[in-house]
């Protein structure tokens, strides 16, 4: 996050730091800092200075990719009933698996664990709100929690690079189909 006080021009340079970065890491887990900096259109001490090593900007793509899933769960809820609303931020999670995996890839094993770590209990709690609101609606399985559901959708991490754009998203559904409630089954 950007610090209190700094310039308009500055925090825009940080972003677009962070948007090159994430974009590079969707191509490929190969990402070098000279290529982010002349994406993001600044030079490489603008780089340094909002991110001093190549772990540091990794990590804030990884933290602002958890902040915006968490940030959007109020909206998706406004927006669609609870059923559709998690199908929404499902799709969200496939797509920021993606770049999860690229970061990850491209840390040190005990630069991502940490990550991992913190990022838990918001993505946990977003998706409890979110099945929360659906099983309030009828709509969802009440024998069902977050954390249980995050350990299917952490399965989805066995595939490889080259088949999860062709796998990801059926499976997902698989995993939402088996979480609304049927009551002709019952």
């Amino acid at each position: 996050m950007s610090a209190p006080g700094r310039r308009p021009d500055a925090v825009q340079n940080r972003t677009r730091i962070v948007e090159a970065a994430r974009a590079a890491l969707a191509e490929s887990h190969h990402v070098h800092l000279n290529e982010i900096a002349k994406r993001a259109g600044v030079g490489q001490g603008t780089l340094y200075r909002n991110f001093p090593n190549r772990e540091a900007l990794l990590a804030e793509v990884y933290r602002r990719d958890v902040e915006e899933l968490v940030n959007a769960v109020p909206a998706l809820l406004a927006e669609h009933e609870p059923v559709e609303a998690l199908r929404h931020w499902l799709d969200r999670v496939i797509d920021y698996a993606e770049i999860k995996y690229g970061v990850l890839a491209a840390l040190e094993p005990a630069a991502w664990q940490g990550l991992v770590a913190h990022s838990h209990n918001p993505i946990e709690g977003a998706l409890g709100h979110l099945l929360d609101a659906g099983k309030a609606a009828g709509s969802l399985r009440t024998d069902v929690d977050a954390h249980g559901v995050l350990i299917l959708i952490a399965y989805l991490g066995r595939l490889g690079r080259d088949e999860w754009e062709s796998r990801a998203r059926p499976l997902m559904n698989v995993i939402l189909d088996g979480l609304r409630r049927h009551d002709a089954d019952r």
